[in-house]
């Protein structure tokens, strides 16, 4: 069946480089006074050539064929209107001296990026769709209008999945609570009009932020190499495996960690632990010479990345903030680590415990306002119903043994005054009082969110030693707080770690910072150090597998 030009501006995407409706009509009208009255005025310029007259027949029969009110028609007259303002004149298409319907020369600078895309982490065939191209029957306006607007589409589709992804973070996860950039698709078409270099406008658009420039270098050299490079020996899973002990991974260790094959060794010697123990310091492993889980995964991660999962965490940067601020702290959730950043150096690093896989912490940027000395731990609803409630039940002096407060109305009550076979716990509030065992340590780093997430210290300091560090109900336990502190306010003219210290004792004190601070809570599972070498992170939550599957459909 033949496709009308409306529906091929549908099917291709016009609709959305109409998100800016408003500024494209603006172009096509201008304000004037009729009897004192200011009114707007709908500019439509006459073709200047046979391909303009051609460009223009097209569009208007896509608008006056159109069913008059519907998006149809509505979509097809803001077109109408847009090439109208410029006499018609195609952006993309000429015509040579031969009288021959050729692509541009900005059109093929365009077309350069299309068909470099990949290099991106971008899909050609995304935008050298089947509508772009100078086959078929060129005296057949709407032929000519939709071949036009086709490559209108592409050159704004590409650009927005430069800025901000080619996928919906909400489609990876609830917990991504991330808003990509959104381009206003007429006014960038605007943008490739007038511009004399509509490439490099194009290329523009992708994230500069070293990372991501780091991981689009290393797609390069996997598309240089002609194929995937040759992936390191894996290590099977097993039992732990200590020093002295006998197990047939041996030989696999020893490849993977560059050591010299001995026949028949299946012994965990020396010299083995040696190298295992380096490279678990080289990875902020727990360095114990143990091959357990945790540094298995990263032995079969580590100095290996897909192409897939090179342009996944591509992706997830589109995703992100464009300007971090120049002084951030930014947590990786997979890496269990928490850096403050000044522009792209590290001023700060410390281990993190983030929240286990049924408690996901989410993903998403604010800002820190508060340090809170002493703090009083809320306890989520969730968490008194779950695991308070059923104890209150059994023994209502549970509470006051784990230092906690019952609330009714903000008034605090004697849980052992309450009749628990007719009241239920989620009738009341339940806090626990600043001190030793308070969940929160000692201080707390606020950045009011509505999902009650935030930064914290935390009694349960043996976690820090572990490797894999997903143990909270979401929130982001800190390894040595006061040496954050120090690092996140160092700006500040009125707060420094010895004014927090000087505050410990039983009263809450809270802190106003005199300039948020920008805080980041992420999702990468690769990390590129200085010297190109690529960190493998274990994709805890499962983001990154079901994003690289979304890319792949």
């Amino acid at each position: 069946m033949k496709r009308t030009l409306t529906g091929l501006l549908m099917g291709t995407m016009f609709t959305g480089l109409l998100m800016g409706a408003g500024s494209i009509s603006a172009t096509a009208q201008e304000t004037v006074t009729i009897n004192g009255v200011e009114a707007q005025r709908v500019i439509i310029a006459p073709p200047k050539n046979d391909l303009a007259r051609s460009i223009k027949a097209g569009l208007s029969n896509a608008y006056t064929n159109s069913t008059k009110g519907s998006r149809a028609y509505q979509d097809a007259q803001k077109i109408y209107f847009f090439y109208g303002a410029r006499n018609f004149e195609p952006l993309w298409l000429s015509q040579n001296d031969s009288g021959t319907i050729v692509f541009s020369d900005n059109a093929l600078k365009i077309l350069d990026v299309f068909e470099q895309s990949y290099l991106d982490g971008l899909r050609p065939a995304d935008y050298l769709t089947a509508e772009i191209s100078l086959s078929g029957n060129f005296t057949d306006p709407e032929r000519l209008a939709a071949l036009e607007t086709a490559f209108s589409a592409a050159a704004v589709r590409y650009a927005q999945h430069a800025i901000g992804g080619r996928i919906n973070p909400r489609q990876v996860s609830s917990e991504f609570y991330q808003k990509p950039n959104r381009i206003d698709g007429g006014e960038f078409l605007l943008k490739l009009a007038n511009s004399d270099a509509p490439d490099q406008l194009l290329r523009d658009m992708s994230p500069n932020h070293s990372q991501f420039l780091a991981l689009k270098a290393a797609l390069a050299s996997r598309y240089q190499d002609q194929g995937e490079i040759e992936k390191p020996v894996t290590i099977s899973n097993g039992e732990l495996l200590k020093p002295g002990m006998s197990d047939p991974r041996v030989p696999d260790l020893r490849k993977r960690l560059g050591l010299s094959a001995i026949e028949n060794a299946t012994i965990y010697d020396d010299e083995l632990v040696a190298a295992v123990e380096q490279f678990q310091k080289e990875t902020d492993l727990f360095v114990d010479g143990v091959v357990g889980p945790a540094t298995v995964a990263a032995l079969n991660g580590g100095g290996f990345a897909t192409r897939e999962d090179l342009i996944a965490n591509m992706e997830r940067w589109r995703w992100m903030p464009r300007d971090l601020g120049e002084f951030h702290v930014f947590v990786n959730i997979p890496e269990y680590r928490l850096r403050v950043m000044n522009g792209d150096e590290v001023t700060h690093t410390t281990r993190v415990v983030v929240g286990k896989r049924q408690f996901m912490t989410p993903v998403f940027s604010d800002e820190i306002e508060h340090v809170v000395v002493n703090p009083f731990w809320n306890v989520p609803a969730s968490i008194t119903r779950a695991e308070i409630g059923p104890q209150v039940a059994k023994n209502p002096g549970y509470l006051a043994a784990n230092n906690m407060e019952l609330l009714s109305g903000g008034r605090v009550i004697n849980a052992s005054n309450v009749d628990w076979s007719t009241n239920s716990i989620n009738n009341f509030r339940v806090r626990q009082r600043p001190g030793r065992n308070n969940a929160l340590g000692s201080v707390k780093f606020l950045f009011p969110n509505a999902h009650a997430i935030y930064l914290h210290d935390t009694p349960s300091k043996s976690l820090f030693s572990r490797s894999q560090r997903a143990y909270s109900h979401g929130c982001i336990r800190v390894q040595n707080p006061m040496d954050f502190a120090d690092a996140l306010l160092v700006n500040d003219e009125n707060l420094s770690k010895r004014t927090l210290e000087a505050q410990y004792g039983r009263s809450e004190r809270w802190n106003n910072l005199s300039t948020k601070v920008p805080v980041h809570l992420a999702y990468f599972t690769l990390r590129v150090e200085d010297d190109g070498t690529i960190r493998s992170f274990g994709d805890v939550y499962g983001h990154n597998e079901r994003l690289k599957n979304l890319l792949n459909s």
